[in-house]
C-alpha cells in the first residue's frame, strides 16, 4: 500500500465507509443479529478480503443476498449460532477453492442468477414490513411467508407516523439516486434519521418512533464479540447454501467490476480471499459476508484504482464507529426499513430482464420461476431448479442443431474444414484463423475467453470464423465482446466472418464490439474475403 495508492484511493475508501456503516447496521438487523455485528463483519471480512482477494475493486461485507437465509437460521437456532455458521460457510468456500469447484459455476446461467437476485430482493423488501408499518411484538415464524402474513394480519395496528417517515425517506433515497447519482443518499439521510430519532426520543417533536436503541439498547462499539464455538450438523446444509450464494455474488460482482474498469480479477485468489474473510468474520463474532455489488460500484465510481480503497474503507469504518456509532441508536426503524427497501429495489437489474424479454424469453421465464421458488420455498432450491431447467432447455435447443450445405471457395474440396489449409494459414506469423464450432453459450464461452487470454498474442490479426456456430445465446454474445476487447487491448486487429442469420440478429442487437467492427468494415461473409482483404495468398489443397 504505497503513498501514491493511498492518495488516489482516499476519497473512494472514505465514501464507501460512510455508506457501509448504515448499510451494515441495517443488514445485520435484517439478518436477525445485533447491529454491532454488522460493523464487525464489515471490518474483518472487508479487511481480509481486501488483503487476500483477487479483485482490486470488490468490497466485501454483509449483504442483502444472505440476510433472509441468515435471519431464518437465527430464528430457528438462535443468534448465538451465527458466528459458527459463518466459519462453517468460510470453510466450505475454502474447500471449494482447493477443489477448484468454481469452474462448474458455468452451469448456472446469468438468467438464474438474476432470478435469484430478484427473489432475494422481494424477501428483503417484504421482511421490512414490521419496521415500515411500525408494528411491535409480532410473533415470529420459521417461514418467510408466515412472517409476511403475520405482519399483514396486524395491519390494523399500523403506526402512520412510522409509515410516513418510511415513505419520505424512501422517496428521498430514490431522488438522490436520480438527481445526485454520485452521492449515495444514505450518507446524508442516515444522520438526518438520527436527528429525527433523537428529537422524538427527547420529546422535542410530537412523534413516537421506535429506534435501534429502543429495540436493541445501547450501541457500544467493540472490535469483536466472543463467539460460541458450538458446531451443529444443521450448519452444514445452511453453510453450503450461504457458501454457494457468496461465491456466486462475489464472482459476479468481480466480473461486473472488470467490465466497468477494463481490468481482470484473479478468480482463484478471489475465492480464497472470500473463504478466509468469512472464517475471520466468524472468529470475531460476525455474520456471513460476500461482495456487495452496490458498494463495489460506488467504490469504482468514486475513483478507486487499487485494493487500497477497500483497506482504507475498513479502517475508516472502525475509526468512525469507535467515535460515532453510539449515535446510531437514534435511527428510527422506519428509516432502516427505507434503506433496506431501497437496497432491494437497487438489486433488481431491469435492463437484464428487458434484454431477456426482447431476445431470450425462455431465459426470462426461467428467471421468474427461480425468483418464485426463492421466495416461496428456498433460495438454494431456486438456484438448483433454475440450473436444471436451463440445462434441459439448452439440450432441447441444441438437439435441433442447424447445418449449412452451401459451398464456399475456401471450403472447395475441403471436407471437415480442411485442416491442411488452416495449418497453412497458421504458418503465416501475422494471421490466425480461429473457428468456433457448434455452440457459443454460457456452457463453453468462458473456455474460449480464457484461451484467448492465454494464447495467440503473437499474431497481428485474428480472424474469428463463426460459420460453424449453430447456436448462440446472450452469454455467448457477451463472451464474443469480451474476446474482441481482449484482442484489441493487446493491439491486435480482429475480423469476424461467416455469421449465420440467427447469430447475426443477436449480435446486431446486443454486441457493441461487433457493431464497432462492422463500422470499420471488418466483418465479412466468408473467410476467403477476409484473407484477400489482408493480402494473404490462398492455395487450395490438391484433390
Amino acid at each position: 500500500m504505497t503513498q501514491e495508492n493511498i492518495k488516489k484511493n482516499l476519497k473512494s475508501g472514505l465514501t464507501v465507509a460512510l455508506i457501509s456503516i448504515p448499510l451494515s447496521v441495517s443488514l445485520a438487523v435484517s439478518s436477525g443479529a445485533n447491529p454491532i455485528v454488522g460493523i464487525i463483519t464489515a471490518i474483518w471480512a472487508g479487511l481480509i478480503a481486501a488483503i487476500f482477494g483477487g479483485s482490486n475493486f470488490n468490497v466485501v461485507g454483509p449483504t442483502g443476498a444472505l440476510s433472509g437465509i441468515i435471519a431464518t437460521y437465527a430464528l430457528v437456532h438462535g443468534v448465538g449460532s451465527l458466528p459458527m455458521l459463518t466459519i462453517t460457510a468460510g470453510v466450505i468456500i475454502t474447500i471449494a477453492f482447493l477443489l477448484k469447484l468454481e469452474r462448474y459455476l458455468v452451469l448456472i446461467p446469468s438468467s438464474v442468477i438474476h432470478g435469484f437476485t430478484l427473489g432475494v430482493a422481494f424477501i428483503i423488501g417484504l421482511s421490512q414490513l414490521n419496521f415500515v408499518l411500525g408494528l411491535k411484538n409480532i410473533p415470529q415464524h420459521e417461514s418467510f411467508f408466515e412472517n409476511t402474513f403475520e405482519s399483514i394480519k396486524h395491519f390494523n395496528n399500523i403506526s402512520w407516523e412510522a409509515f410516513g417517515i418510511f415513505i419520505i425517506f424512501l422517496i428521498a433515497l430514490l431522488a438522490f439516486k436520480k438527481m445526485l447519482p454520485r452521492l449515495p443518499g444514505a450518507i446524508v439521510l442516515a444522520p438526518l434519521g438520527m436527528l429525527l430519532g433523537y428529537l422524538s426520543y427527547a420529546r422535542i417533536i410530537p412523534l413516537s418512533l421506535e429506534t435501534l436503541g429502543s429495540k436493541f439498547g445501547e450501541l457500544s462499539f467493540h472490535f469483536f464479540e466472543v463467539p460460541h464455538f458450538e458446531f451443529s450438523f444443521f450448519m452444514l446444509n445452511t453453510g453450503a447454501v450461504i457458501a454457494l450464494i457468496a461465491i456466486l455474488e462475489t464472482l459476479l460482482s468481480a466480473k461486473i467490476a472488470d467490465g466497468m474498469t477494463k481490468t481482470k480479477h484473479d478468480q482463484r485468489k478471489e475465492m480464497m480471499g472470500l473463504g478466509l474473510a468469512n472464517i475471520a468474520s466468524g472468529m470475531f463474532g460476525g455474520i456471513p459476508a460476500t461482495a456487495a455489488l452496490a458498494r463495489t460500484s460506488l467504490n469504482i465510481k468514486t475513483g478507486a484504482t487499487h485494493r487500497t480503497s477497500a483497506l482504507i474503507s475498513t479502517v475508516s469504518i472502525a475509526i468512525i464507529s469507535l467515535f460515532f456509532l453510539k449515535y446510531f441508536r437514534y435511527i428510527p426503524l422506519a428509516v432502516i426499513g427505507a434503506i433496506l427497501v431501497y437496497v432491494a429495489i437497487q438489486m433488481i437489474e431491469k435492463q437484464h430482464f428487458i434484454k431477456l424479454w426482447r431476445h431470450e424469453k425462455p431465459g426470462l421465464y426461467i428467471a421468474l420461476f427461480v425468483a418464485l421458488i426463492t421466495v416461496v420455498i428456498d433460495p438454494i432450491m431456486g438456484i438448483l431448479f433454475g440450473a436444471t431447467i436451463s440445462l434441459l432447455v439448452f439440450i432441447n435447443t441444441i438437439s435441433h442443431g442447424r447445418f449449412d450445405v452451401k459451398e464456399n471457395k475456401i471450403e472447395k474440396n475441403s471436407p471437415n474444414d480442411s485442416e491442411a489449409q488452416y495449418n497453412e494459414i497458421k504458418e503465416n506469423a501475422e494471421v490466425l484463423l480461429y473457428s468456433f464450432k457448434g455452440i457459443l453459450s454460457y456452457v463453453n464461452t468462458r473456455a474460449h475467453v480464457e484461451r484467448f487470454e492465454a494464447n495467440f498474442s503473437k499474431y497481428k490479426t485474428i480472424i474469428v470464423r463463426m460459420r460453424g456456430v449453430h447456436f448462440m445465446d446472450i452469454d455467448g454474445a457477451e463472451g464474443l465482446d469480451e474476446i474482441i476487447d481482449i484482442l484489441e487491448s493487446r493491439g491486435q486487429q480482429v475480423i469476424i466472418t461467416g455469421i449465420d442469420q440467427n447469430s447475426l440478429k443477436l449480435l446486431e442487437q446486443l454486441s457493441p464490439e461487433y457493431q464497432k467492427l462492422k463500422r470499420k468494415g471488418l466483418v465479412f461473409k466468408k473467410s476467403e474475403q477476409a484473407l484477400l482483404f489482408l493480402g494473404v495468398p490462398i492455395r487450395y489443397p490438391k484433390s
